[in-house]
């Protein structure tokens, strides 16, 4: 399978980041930031030198991940000055995306509400009244720029976002009739903190053509705490289901990019060791 990783995980020097996929075999590089900017706010000469280098190493970008829609709530609404923000960011990381012959461009959702449906009194007493509403308005926008542009959108699932598991990815995509354009970009660690179980609850949501990319790495939650590890890949709670789901992605045939999410560093502060502890196990379970 096409693998590869978020190359901020490893450095924000994308020169090194790329040094290091070299040495382990990796092909597709996720950008996010790199130096201290995010996708989408790098010059025309930044965008042209970062498409140089990787297109001379041969790392075709898989991905362009600006925290788009992250952090608005339900009190936004399309066309307010927030949501044009975020419009406005989306527009430009378009316009690195064909520089860079990016495929995808990721989008988030607006900040978590815990209840979103109930009945039996549920519905009168602790359902966050409307919330999920709100949302399709003001993604549809995106949705509409990115098929003019020929791009396609992704939707993360998020641990904080309305969208924080596949069941709630695959609806929006439903209520938006949008599944040539948009699809699920799947964290199944993120979708740990709902308690989804990746598979094979949260695989079957993604049955029929909703996956779109991928993002691996381990954890442990704690929701009553409130508190999130990350882990060493494969000693975290998907420690046992990594290989159901490679092995499902290979019986379906996804044809999309595995990205290794290099978040957890092992107690020293550093998330290059954190990666380099974790690609072994990376590649075995999904190479």
């Amino acid at each position: 399978m096409k693998l590869g990783v978020i190359c901020d995980g490893i450095s924000r020097d994308l020169a090194h980041a790329v040094d290091v996929m070299d040495e382990f075999g990796l092909e597709y590089a996720e950008l996010q930031f790199v130096g201290e900017t995010e996708v989408g706010d790098h010059s025309k000469e930044e965008i042209a030198e970062i498409d140089g280098l990787l297109r001379d190493r041969g790392k075709p970008v898989s991905c362009l991940s600006r925290h788009i829609f992250a952090g608005m709530s339900a009190a936004n609404r399309p066309g307010d000055a927030l949501h044009n923000k975020h419009m406005d960011a989306l527009k430009r990381v378009i316009e690195m995306a064909h520089v860079v012959s990016s495929p995808l461009v990721r989008i988030m959702t607006q900040k978590k509400e815990q209840i979103l449906w109930g009945k039996n009194g549920a519905e009168k007493w602790n359902v966050a009244h409307g919330v999920w509403d709100t949302m399709a308005p003001m993604i549809a926008p995106a949705v509409e720029l990115a098929k003019s542009e020929g791009v396609g959108l992704v939707v993360e699932t998020g641990n904080g976002t309305l969208v924080n598991s596949n069941y709630t990815a695959r609806k929006l995509i439903d209520e938006l009739d949008a599944k040539d354009t948009l699809k699920v970009l799947w964290d199944p660690a993120n979708n740990c903190w709902c308690h989804e179980l990746a598979f094979p609850d949260g695989y079957d949501e993604l049955r029929g053509g909703y996956l779109g990319h991928l993002h691996i790495k381990d954890v442990k939650v704690d929701t009553p705490r409130a508190t999130l590890e990350v882990c060493r890949l494969g000693e975290g709670q998907l420690a046992e289901l990594f290989q159901p789901i490679a092995e499902a992605l290979k019986a379906d045939r996804y044809d999309g990019v595995i990205s290794l999410e290099s978040v957890y560093h092992p107690g020293n502060g550093s998330f290059e060791d954190g990666f380099r502890l974790c690609v072994h196990r990376f590649k075995e379970l999904f190479g």
